[in-house]
């Protein structure tokens, strides 16, 4: 019974083994066969990179777009473009040329690309997925609120121009998302830099920068904080002013004041806010007696 037990256990080892092989072996073979796919890939990129005729540039081209591989599709096409300006194919080359420097990142050769297409296809089927992403490669190129806003103000225009150019397209939503986002960066840059006038000290020019920003952006998300920063501008004018001119300016801190409450009553700025109100109360009452 014992030896019986043995041998069924040595026979389970001994096919475990065999099939822990045919594994190994699958495997290495499966990779030995990606590698020869992979290596006849190159060696027929290569040769269409070197070929004469652009119709096998064109299909190679083709494969490596559908395969995601744009870099290399990049290339090829740039060999036959000018070729095939006015060609049948010329609408399909243009498409992937586009989505080829999209896909890679390259948004100002893609932007250019995209308005080519556009301009020159104005009744393909990929015309407004073209215009869309035209215009979506400036707010790629956007930078950061603090830099030039030269990219952005472009991608505020061309989306605006999709908008009513498509206003019925399924990329309207990202569209006009896009469209807020782009437009919330300009208003945050307007307010850094009027609030950056309180930052140095120049209290006038503060309150002046910080009233015009809130007169052009009136449903600003920021409205609080440039309230406040306008009062507090106007109470450091005021405590540090020459006397013949602190209870103007004093009076001015307190409209300032009154203006940030009545907006926001809770502000998150009320604790130092009301600090600040109650030294101008206290000052104010030396030009009383």
């Amino acid at each position: 019974m014992n030896s019986k037990i043995v041998s069924s256990v040595r026979q389970n080892v001994s096919g475990h083994k065999i099939k822990k092989n045919i594994i190994i072996v699958s495997k290495k073979i499966v990779s030995l066969l990606l590698f020869v796919v992979l290596f006849a890939s190159c060696g027929e990129y290569q040769k269409a990179l070197k070929s004469e005729d652009i119709a096998v540039k064109f299909e190679m081209a083709s494969k490596l777009y559908d395969a995601e591989k744009y870099a290399d599709a990049i290339r090829l096409i740039e060999q036959i473009a000018p070729s095939y300006r006015g060609k049948p194919q010329a609408e399909k080359l243009f498409y992937m040329f586009s989505m080829s420097y999209y896909k890679t990142k390259q948004y100002y050769l893609a932007a250019y690309q995209f308005e080519s297409f556009t301009s020159g296809y104005p009744k393909s089927e990929k015309i407004e997925e073209a215009a869309y992403l035209g215009a979506k490669c400036f707010s790629k190129l956007s930078p950061v609120y603090s830099l030039d806003q030269v990219d952005t103000f472009k991608a505020i225009e061309k989306l605006q121009g999709f908008i009513d150019s498509y206003p019925n397209s399924t990329y309207l939503p990202e569209a006009n998302k896009t469209l807020r986002e782009l437009n919330d960066k300009l208003e945050k840059k307007v307010f850094e830099n009027a609030k950056q006038y309180n930052t140095i000290m120049e209290y006038k020019a503060a309150m002046v920068a910080l009233d015009n920003f809130v007169s052009d952006y009136p449903g600003t998300p920021y409205k609080e904080d440039a309230l406040f920063y306008k009062y507090d501008s106007a109470y450091q004018l005021a405590i540090n002013s020459v006397p013949d001119k602190m209870e103007e300016r004093l009076n001015i801190a307190k409209t300032a004041y009154s203006s940030l409450i009545k907006f926001k009553p809770e502000t998150k700025y009320k604790k130092l806010a009301d600090e600040m109100f109650a030294r101008i109360e206290t000052d104010l009452k030396n030009f009383t007696k």
